[in-house]
């Protein structure tokens, strides 16, 4: 499945997380259009969405879209959420090496503990 961004691929985000069902995993990649280390890691990203077409992966501008950060700040970049279902099992900055990405998502599973986050349900918000 393709890196999936709201408003320009707002109707593919919306099937892919409703035909995913209510475990679905979302990874959400939070970063700015000024980021040269977004730029450098977004194909990074695209690949590794594509390599793993059972989860949905999304490019989050947050200057774009506020809205899906709530009261949280994004201070570093690239920020990322994974959520499980209706639960975000990690939330934070991470460095920008695909390779720190894969091995958090093999280590991750429909039993990790939830993370506590200021987030709003963003795959709710992505399915509006």
């Amino acid at each position: 499945m393709p890196l999936l961004v709201p408003g320009t691929d707002t109707p593919a985000l919306r099937a892919a997380l409703a035909d995913g069902g209510p475990d679905t995993w979302l990874v959400a990649c939070f970063c700015a259009a000024w980021c040269d280390t977004c730029g450098q890691y977004r194909p990074r990203l695209a690949a590794l969405a594509d390599a793993q077409p059972q989860r949905v992966f999304a490019w989050i501008d947050i200057e774009d879209h506020p809205d899906l950060l709530g009261d949280e700040d994004v201070e570093n970049f690239p920020t990322l959420l994974v959520q499980v279902g209706g639960r975000v099992v990690f939330y934070g900055p991470m460095l920008p090496h695909i390779g720190h990405l894969e091995r958090l998502l093999d280590s991750l599973g429909p039993d990790s503990p939830a993370v506590a986050t200021g987030l709003p349900d963003v795959p709710a918000l992505l399915a509006q």
